[in-house]
């Protein structure tokens, strides 16, 4: 099933660019429709939750600074050895 390839010029594109311009204020609503600000009632949610969540991501990044410094002194001490390693190997050659 081969489909027709339509070659995009610029007449082309600037004639669907022209046509989905005008599907889009066709589509848009008048502001007249739009619900007053004053009559939209927003979900109240209490501090606590927010608070727990929040003490609970922080008490992470500390748990993970932790954990970071103990995986870095376990590389250095891994490019320390690496470096003897080395050492060692060139003097015997």
């Amino acid at each position: 099933m081969a489909k027709r390839v339509r070659k995009i010029t610029p007449s082309f594109l600037k004639k669907v660019i022209m046509q989905e311009a005008r599907k889009l204020q066709s589509e848009v609503v008048s502001p007249g429709e739009l619900t007053p600000t004053e009559k939209v009632e927003a979900e109240e949610v209490d501090a606590d939750a927010f608070a727990d969540s929040l003490e609970k991501d922080l008490d992470h990044v500390k748990a993970l600074k932790i954990q970071e410094r103990k995986l870095v002194k376990q590389i250095k001490a891994i490019r320390e050895a690496r470096a003897k390693l080395r050492k060692r190997i060139t003097k015997k050659i």
